[in-house]
């Protein structure tokens, strides 16, 4: 036989007592079925408050008392459609009923509760439901378990007297009923035969006392999830149901929040190692979560993540602690005195300090406790004044094989750290099945996220990506992220999801991930944004595992970086700024980097998507020397050189340049050689040199005159300059040689200028718009190390950013 344990939210509907009877009948064809039943959802609660009610005076228990009356009427009058059955459950509903009316109005008139009273209102819920689920069910037999549960008065509690009730049991089921109904929670003292009950979770306590009186095959524990979760499905949308869990394993987790089953009510079950099975009326087909003494096969560390959210972590601490036996049972005495219970325990080795977890709604009460236990020694100096801290969370990873895994905790720590999450306090047992720790309340939700990817409970690695800038690059880059995403997936287990996207006016935040199919239509009808909301949104998310992309040019936009590294948000740039701006500046946004344990990446800032920067840190990071650079940086220019000729002046090929989208719209930006003193910059410093843009020399080949002015007057006077180019042009053409636009850096010291180059030179047959780097080093003296390839284009640039994207995830 089995036993079933029907929860609130599975009598509460009548879709779920149907799906209840449909289970039932067809467990019961198969083998004899014992039905616990808990109240209706929420009546419990409901009968407790209209009791406070009726003791205040105060006439709304009337309309309460009211409402629970038709809520049973509405549920019989939908489900039992046989007259007679309904009749009959009507009149024994409404002889329930006006007990507790009675009752209620004695509460009223007299204003007094006492135990025993409270005990019998709150025992109607079992006793009605029972009833309910009894006519229902076809050939049920309902067993009224305050006949065979009895308990006894220790301490001022009910306890279950297991002898008598075991005894009380066998007999009741000797002759055992193809479905016995028996109502949840209630009980009934052995000693004076009053009404009792088993407390929280008493229906979950009845089923498992009777399962283990009975031997039963299995207790199931129908409810209205799937099982135990890895993880809160409502905080992280990757949680799956866990198969298997060991006693110990399950415990737990519902000691730290998973409130599918309450462990102190099942221990019963545990003792004689009958199976549990969680499973969801609502989804009787679904496996659901098997619970027993070992788990055949079981490989996985850790098992599921739990969390209480709202603790309040005290600390007592005193120099007068040290070595002093009796402290610590002075303080749970004290707390246990007044009914406030401890979750988490965490005690320095020096034993100058114990801090204790509580809830918030138990902080002031424990805080008074405590000070008042201690007053003596607080007066004294001997040990300070309680220091309450509130508005944290308490955290647990759960899994009996943590104990044959070493290093598990060093990726706890390690994985907190890395997304800026500080631990305040922690414990851990010897058994190493829990490792607990409290962190700040507004970390739960990242924390729970971070772990649950980092110990692969998820079935992907995800990254979160803010994309800032939807122009050429960006638009290309999303194109490219979204071609890729279910590869990604499938082959390297990787989700990227992208959680915003900005424009220059507007943006679309959600945590779900954006679709990307539609980006451009979701961003024109989104309100407006600006720089300050960009930096609220991106922080405020709060979310784990994030990285910002910057495809702009802003100055605006790079000023942000510090704060999204402080706030363990990676940076990936495309946009240069940044990295060529003050060198102070720069060096503080890799310490920040380096010191969060994220990560500061701006490749394609030189050469687009050609591995220059990551080439020379490696050559760095090997031991390697960077002795000089030479090379040509601006696709720009190069194509305007190789496109001067004796029939395409020198102004044609800029203007070419323009229209085939080589230059800025204003060329005067690219003539000037801006952009290659910027890139220089960023590779002489990460070549491991200080270095200013104002410390490199230029040497242009455009007069300052043609900087100053409109873009209208540069257009007009350009072509002055032809004659005189086309006559060098014709001098260098005999000489075989051709002009390059040339970046030097040679031992800490840059230049940028054009440079006549011999046939036979590297940089001599540089096609179209392309780049060259020349590395010489200390490794590479003789032969330097050449780099070569498209230098410029919103494709391979995307392409530079989605691979240092891809280093974040260490792909």
């Amino acid at each position: 036989m089995k036993v079933l344990k029907f929860g609130g939210t599975s009598v509460g509907s009548v879709k779920s007592i149907l799906c209840l009877k449909k289970i039932v009948e067809k467990e019961a064809r198969k083998q004899p079925v014992v039905v616990v039943v808990s109240a209706l959802g929420g009546i419990t609660d409901k009968l407790i408050a209209t009791s406070q009610l009726a003791l205040n005076g105060d006439e709304r228990y009337k309309a309460e008392f009211d409402a629970m009356v038709n809520r049973h009427h509405q549920m019989i009058d939908t489900i039992i459609t046989d007259n007679d059955k309904r009749e009959n459950l009507f009149n024994t509903v409404d002889a329930l009923f006006e007990q507790l009316k009675s009752i209620y109005f004695g509460v009223y008139l007299v204003h007094d509760l006492s135990e025993k009273t409270q005990d019998a209102i709150v025992s109607y819920g079992e006793r009605i439901s029972s009833n309910i689920v009894a006519t229902l069910i076809k050939g049920a037999k309902r067993l009224n378990a305050r006949d065979f549960i009895r308990t006894e008065r220790k301490h001022g509690k009910h306890h279950v007297d297991f002898d008598l009730t075991n005894e009380l049991i066998r007999k009741e089921f000797a002759n055992m009923p193809r479905v016995a109904v028996v109502p949840g929670f209630i009980a009934r003292d052995r000693d004076t035969f009053r009404t009792t009950n088993l407390g929280r979770g008493g229906s979950d306590y009845t089923a498992a006392i009777i399962a283990a009186a009975l031997n039963a095959e299995v207790l199931e524990i129908w409810t209205d999830v799937d099982g135990f979760m890895t993880a809160d499905p409502r905080v992280i949308h990757t949680a799956y149901t866990i198969n298997e869990l060991s006693y110990v394993e399950a415990m737990e987790l519902c000691n730290f929040g998973a409130k599918v089953i309450y462990p102190p009510t099942i221990y019963p079950v545990c003792v004689k190692n009958i199976p549990i099975k969680v499973k969801n009326t609502f989804n009787p087909n679904f496996p659901g979560t098997l619970i027993k003494q070992t788990i055949d096969d079981d490989n996985k560390p850790i098992k599921g993540i739990s969390s209480i959210s709202g603790t309040t972590l005290i600390t007592v601490s005193g120099l007068s602690m040290v070595g002093v036996i009796g402290v610590n049972r002075r303080i749970f005495t004290a707390l246990a005195n007044n009914g406030i219970s401890v979750f988490i325990v965490s005690q320095a080795s020096s034993e100058n300090s114990t801090s204790i977890g509580v809830r918030d709604e138990d902080a002031s009460a424990a805080v008074d406790v405590l000070n008042e236990e201690f007053a003596k020694e607080i007066k004294t100096g001997a040990m300070f004044p309680m220091h309450a801290e509130s508005g944290l969370a308490t955290i647990a990873i759960v899994g009996e094989n943590m104990k044959h895994t070493p290093g598990i905790a060093g990726k706890l720590f390690g994985t907190l750290g890395r997304s800026g999450i500080s631990v305040i306090a922690c414990a851990q047992g010897a058994s190493e099945t829990n490792i607990s720790f409290v962190v700040d309340g507004m970390y739960l939700r990242k924390s729970l996220n971070v772990l649950h990817d980092s110990f692969f409970l998820s079935e992907y690695q995800v990254l979160n990506l803010f994309i800032c800038g939807v122009g050429t690059v960006g638009g290309k880059l999303i194109e490219q992220i979204r071609s890729q995403y279910d590869a990604l997936k499938q082959e390297r287990r990787l989700k990227l999801n992208v959680v915003g996207i900005a424009s220059s006016k507007k943006a679309i935040f959600s945590r779900d991930g954006i679709n990307l199919d539609n980006y451009r239509e979701q961003l024109k009808n989104a309100e407006a944004s600006d720089i300050n909301r960009l930096r609220d949104e991106v922080v405020g998310m709060n979310i784990f595992n994030s990285v910002f992309v910057d495809c702009t040019a802003s100055q605006d936009v790079s000023d942000l970086y510090q704060t999204f590294l402080e706030h363990n948000i990676s940076v990936i740039a495309a946009n240069k700024v940044a990295a060529s701006s003050d060198y102070d500046k720069y060096m503080m946004l890799k310490k920040t980097a380096l010191t969060r344990g994220v990560k500061f990446r701006f490749e394609t800032n030189v050469g687009a998507g050609l591995p220059i920067i990551g080439t020379i840190n490696d050559l760095r990071n090997s031991g390697d020397r960077i002795l000089k650079i030479e090379a040509v940086l601006s696709g720009t220019l190069n194509f305007i050189f190789n496109e001067i000729s004796a029939d395409v002046p020198f102004s044609e090929t800029v203007r070419r340049a323009k229209e085939q989208g080589y230059s800025e719209p204003d060329p005067r930006i690219d003539l000037s050689g801006t952009d290659v003193v910027r890139k220089l910059v960023i590779l002489a410093r990460e070549a491991g040199y200080k270095l200013e843009q104002n410390d490199v020399e230029k040497h242009l080949f455009v007069p300052d005159s043609y900087f100053k002015g409109s873009l209208e007057s540069f257009w007009e006077n350009l072509p002055q300059l032809d004659a005189d180019f086309e006559a060098r042009r014709k001098v260098l053409e005999q000489q075989n040689k051709c002009w390059r636009f040339v970046a030097c850096m040679d031992q800490g010291k840059t230049r940028v200028s054009l440079e006549e180059v011999e046939q036979g030179h590297p940089f001599y047959n540089l096609k179209g718009s392309n780049n060259i780097v020349m590395l010489t080093t200390e490794r590479y003296k003789e032969y330097p190390m050449l780099i070569q390839g498209y230098g410029a284009g919103a494709s391979v640039t995307a392409a530079g950013v989605f691979a240092n994207i891809m280093s974040v995830a260490n792909i």
